[in-house]
C-alpha cells in the first residue's frame, strides 16, 4: 500500500490512556481522540520514500499566505538575557505596506498598538515553534496554521528563535534545542505575558522540528505547572545524538543534509557577524569554512552554552526522556521514513509510558514533507482537526495533571527523573 502513496498509521501511548471528559458530558480518551482526529494518511505516490518528500520540500515554496505583526521582546534571564522577535498573526487588512527588513507579509508593531495590546476574550491561541534556522514565514508552518486562522476561531503567534526571521541578536547566544527560557513563564517570557495580557485566553503549543524538540523539553520542564493545555509536535528529532549519528553514517545524511542544516547554520552566522565579533570568543573566519551541522554546533553551540563536545550537547538537549514528564495531552507526528528525525530514535518505549501522550507515526512522509496528490500537506489535517477538537469539544478543566513528572515505579525505592541535565540552568533565574 505504501508504493500508492497510502501510508500505515501507528499510535503509542500507555496502556489506559489518559481519560477525557467532553463537554457534553461523554468520557473518552487521548487516544481515542486522536484516532478520531488523524486521518487517512495519502500522500503523493509519485513521491515513494522519506527522501523524496524531504528534498520536495526545497521545491515548493507555494503556501496560505499569513500576515503577522512582530513584537521584541527583552529577556530577563540572568544568563541569557538579549533580545527575541514573536510574530503574531493578524488579519491582512492590518498590514499595510512592506518591510524589507522583516520576512514577507509582517510588519512592527506601532508604538500605539504595542501599548493597547491586551484582550477578555476567550479565543484558543497557538504559541509556535518553528524547526532549525527558520522561522514564522516558513512553508510547513503556514499549511499547518492556515485552516485554524482562517477559520476565524483561532489566535496565534510564532517564538522565532534568536536571530531566526531577519531578527537581530543583542547577545552572542543564538539558540539550542534546550533553549526553552524565551517561551517559559517566568519575567517576561512569552507564555507568562500571553496569561497576563489575554487572561482568558486557553494556550496550545504547536513545534516542529528543532521547535518540536525545545516545546516538548519546555513541556517536561513545567510538568503539571505548564500553562498549555495541549500540544502537538511534529517530526521532532527525539534523541539528537541517534540522529546525529545516522545522518553522518550514510552519504546521503552526511552530503546532502548534514551539509544542507550546516549551511543553513552557517548563513545564519553570517547575518549576525557582527554581534558574534562583539560578544564572543568565537573565531568568526573560522565559522565561515564550516560545512555541517555537527561542525557548527561544535564550534559556536558548544563554546557559547558551556557544552565541551557536540555530543554532549546532543544527549543533553534531546526532548526523549522530556517525553516522560509531559503533563498535557501531547500529541508527536512522526514519518517512520524520515532521514533527519531518524526512526531509531523514537521514543516508543516513553510513549508507552505516559498516559498524557500519543506518539502517531506513518510509514511515509519524510521531514516534514507529507505532500498529497496537488501541493497541499497532510500534517496540517490531524493538527487542525486535534486542536479544535481539544478546544471546542473537550471539558479541559476534567484534565488533570499528576504532581509531577517522575514515573511510579513501585517496584524500586530509587527514582529517575527525566529532567535532570547535565548543564545545570535555573529556569526561573530573573535578571539582578
Amino acid at each position: 500500500m505504501d508504493w500508492l502513496g497510502r501510508a500505515k498509521l501507528g499510535f503509542a501511548t500507555a496502556a489506559k490512556s489518559l481519560p477525557i471528559r467532553e463537554k457534553g458530558g461523554k468520557m473518552t480518551s487521548l487516544l481515542e481522540i486522536c484516532r478520531a482526529t488523524v486521518p487517512p494518511c495519502q500522500l503523493n505516490p509519485l513521491l515513494f520514500n522519506g527522501h523524496a518528500h524531504t528534498m520536495w520540500t526545497a521545491t515548493q515554496n507555494a503556501a496560505p499566505p499569513i500576515h503577522y505583526k512582530r513584537r521584541i521582546f527583552e529577556a530577563d534571564h540572568r544568563e541569557f538575557n538579549g533580545s527575541f522577535a514573536v510574530d503574531f498573526v493578524v488579519p491582512e487588512s492590518e498590514v499595510t505596506g512592506t518591510d524589507d527588513s522583516l520576512p514577507p507579509r509582517t510588519v512592527y508593531f506601532g508604538e500605539d498598538e504595542l501599548a493597547g495590546m491586551g484582550s477578555d476574550d476567550d479565543r484558543p491561541m497557538l504559541v509556535i515553534l518553528h524547526g532549525l534556522s527558520g522561522g514564522s514565514h516558513e512553508v510547513y508552518l503556514r499549511h499547518a496554521i492556515a485552516p485554524l486562522i482562517e477559520s476565524g476561531r483561532w489566535e496565534g503567534c510564532v517564538v522565532n528563535s534568536r536571530g531566526c526571521a531577519k531578527s537581530k541578536i543583542t547577545t552572542g547566544i543564538l539558540y539550542n534545542a534546550r533553549a526553552t527560557w524565551d517561551v517559559r513563564q517566568s519575567g517576561v517570557q512569552v507564555v507568562k505575558w500571553l496569561r497576563k495580557t489575554y487572561p482568558n485566553r486557553p494556550l496550545f503549543g504547536l513545534g516542529f522540528s528543532l521547535g518540536a524538540c525545545i516545546l516538548t523539553n519546555y513541556l517536561g520542564e513545567e510538568g503539571s505547572a505548564c500553562q498549555l493545555k495541549a500540544a502537538v509536535v511534529c517530526a521532532n528529532p527525539w534523541d539528537l545524538q541517534i540522529s546525529n549519528k545516522e545522518l553522518r553514517r550514510t552519504f546521503v545524511g552526511h552530503e546532502v543534509y548534514q551539509r544542507v542544516l550546516g549551511t543553513a547554520m552557517r548563513r545564519l552566522s553570517a547575518a549576525h557577524k557582527e554581534e558574534i565579533q562583539k560578544y564572543t570568543n568565537v573565531d568568526y573566519d573560522q565559522l565561515t569554512k564550516l560545512t555541517y551541522l555537527y561542525e557548527f554546533d561544535r564550534a559556536y553551540q558548544c563554546p557559547t552554552w558551556g557544552y565541551p563536545t557536540e555530543g554532549a550537547y546532543y544527549r543533553d538537549a534531546s526532548s526523549v526522556d522530556s517525553l516522560l514528564a509531559v503533563r498535557v495531552p501531547l500529541l508527536a507526528l512522526n514519518a517512520v521514513d524520515d532521514p533527519i528525525s531518524s526512526y531509531l530514535a523514537l521514543p516508543f518505549g516513553e510513549a508507552r509510558q505516559n498516559p498524557y501522550t500519543v506518539l502517531c507515526t506513518t510509514s511515509l512522509g519524510g521531514h516534514l514533507g507529507w505532500f498529497e496528490i496537488g501541493g497541499g500537506r497532510w500534517h496540517g489535517k490531524p493538527v487542525t482537526n486535534f486542536f479544535n477538537h481539544m478546544a471546542f469539544e473537550v471539558d479541559l478543566g476534567s484534565i488533570k495533571p499528576e504532581a509531577d513528572g517522575k514515573p511510579d515505579l513501585v517496584t524500586s525505592s530509587t527514582q529517575f527523573d527525566p529532567m535532570r541535565r547535565k548543564m545545570h540552568v535555573d529556569l526561573n533565574q530573573g535578571a539582578a
